[in-house]
């Protein structure tokens, strides 16, 4: 009996001494794991957490969209400094340390978008004889992937291709990013759209209308260079210039050892910004520059509307793609300076912008021809939304409909707009005829990316040697982005 109670009673004092070691012993120190697997390891054994319910933040600060904060909910900070159930789950926790500038970067994103278009032309006769006789028919006007993201915490970058475009594909916003550039500005690389004009630095998914104004022609838009641009006071002005070589080919290429060269520069400015934008007044002026390689270039426009094949389907003599109603043909000319002015307002539903363009050719061995065009446009939401503004960038932006269509319960976003453009490509030995259109459109919002819109085009073109004609255009377009 003695013997079985010192057992028991040694027993009892192992035990106790057992807990009392275990309780006060520290956890062994692993050696530390590359910055690539921290997250990955906390991530994984996060969630192998076994709960009824996760916490309803989790929705919202967690996910792939932050790659520095784990898709497993907003709890990881305080499981982090604390036990859990789990003793290997604590201890993993415990291990986290805060990640490295490196196991974020680079950050990558997918995006994308299409806009599938539908076109019947009505043409007079003489507008026949003058561009062909244009066919009805439909195309993906554009198609496009993209990666957007940051390369480094100051380092930003796009990779867009079009696979609607003849390269199939084609090389879209292809650039590099610098922020803290001189200036207090950002330093970009690659191809990009050039600073000069409204219409041209408002993306394609949120125009007003189908295609961009007939002014449109005179832009030098993508080329690849170098831009240095910013904001200054409050985002109130923005300001851009750039350097590129002139004209780039659908890869982004050019070449030419006479000439080649150009410079576009912009400025915007707020003069009225009330009510959160929607009592606004924007101004702006831009200039450009150029010097085309090989002392050679080209300005031609259709009549805002584009379809076409290139799929061997076309009967000869009858044209696969909306021809160009105006057309300098080729210029063999020394540079050409381009002016821009831009004015545009919002007050509540009802929105306008115009702008005024003026090109200069300095013809070799020819004289010096100017070449004019404007467009001026409204717009109206029946629907009661007020049309946004990118202080950023100096344009209108993305609009948002009060109450989508879905489980919202919404019409979306209804819009009625009208534009009157113009062109004018005759001056001194330049023939190129003269186009004023007329556009009236509406449009359907169901969501911010889903998007139906239907222009009617009127267009009076002047022809030389064959005098006025004209030509109807409705167009549809059903636009889908992500």
């Amino acid at each position: 009996m003695m013997s079985a109670s010192i057992c028991r009673g040694l027993g009892v004092a192992w035990i106790f001494a057992i807990t009392f070691a275990t309780a006060n012993a520290q956890p062994p120190q692993l050696p530390p794991l590359p910055d690539g697997n921290r997250e990955l390891g906390v991530t994984l054994s996060m969630s192998d957490l076994p709960r009824d319910e996760p916490p309803a933040a989790s929705q919202e600060k967690g996910g792939a969209s932050d790659p520095a904060v784990p898709a497993t909910g907003e709890d990881n900070s305080e499981a982090a400094g604390e036990y859990a159930a789990d003793d290997s789950v604590q201890f993993a926790a415990a291990y986290r340390s805060a990640p490295s500038a490196a196991s974020r970067w680079p950050e990558v994103r997918l995006t994308g978008f299409f806009q599938a278009d539908a076109a019947w032309f009505s043409q007079s006769a003489l507008n026949r004889t003058a561009v062909g006789d244009i066919q009805d028919g439909a195309d993906f006007r554009r198609a496009r992937l993209a990666g957007t993201g940051k390369a480094w915490d100051n380092v930003a970058y796009m990779l867009e291709m079009d696979f609607a475009f003849p390269g199939r594909p084609s090389f879209m916003d292809v650039w590099l990013e610098v922020e803290d550039a001189p200036l207090g500005g950002k330093l970009r690389v690659g191809q990009y759209r050039q600073p000069f004009g409204m219409d041209g630095q408002t993306g394609v998914k949120d125009l007003t209308f189908i295609e961009r104004s007939l002014p449109f022609a005179f832009l030098p838009f993508r080329q690849i260079g170098a831009m240095l641009h910013g904001q200054a006071l409050d985002d109130e002005v923005t300001w851009a210039i750039s350097g590129f070589r002139f004209p780039t080919d659908v890869y982004g290429g050019n070449v030419g050892d006479d000439g080649g060269y150009g410079l576009a520069t912009r400025t915007t400015g707020l003069l009225i910004d009330r009510h959160h934008g929607s009592v606004l007044m924007h101004v702006g002026s831009g200039f450009s520059y150029i010097d085309p390689a090989n002392d050679q270039f080209r300005y031609s426009s259709q009549p805002e509307v584009f379809v076409q094949e290139v799929g061997g389907g076309v009967p000869p003599g009858v044209p696969g793609v909306v021809p160009p109603f105006v057309d300098t043909g080729t210029l063999t000319a020394d540079n050409a300076r381009l002016f821009n002015a831009e004015l545009a307002t919002v007050l509540g539903s009802l929105h306008t912008q115009t702008e005024l363009f003026y090109a200069q050719v300095d013809q070799s061995g020819g004289p010096m021809v100017t070449l004019p065009g404007v467009s001026t446009q409204i717009g109206y939401f029946l629907t009661g939304e007020v049309r946004p503004y990118d202080h950023a960038a100096g344009v209108f932006g993305r609009i948002q409909p009060l109450c989508s269509v879905g489980r919202q319960g919404g019409l979306g976003a209804v819009e009625i707009a009208a534009r009157y453009s113009y062109l004018d490509f005759n001056d001194q030995n330049i023939l190129g005829g003269r186009l004023n259109n007329w556009t009236a459109g509406v449009n359907w919002y169901l969501n911010p990316h889903t998007k139906f819109q239907l222009n009617y085009i009127y267009s009076d073109l002047n022809t030389p040697g064959l005098g006025r004609n004209r030509a109807d255009t409705v167009v549809t377009r059903a636009q889908l982005d992500f």
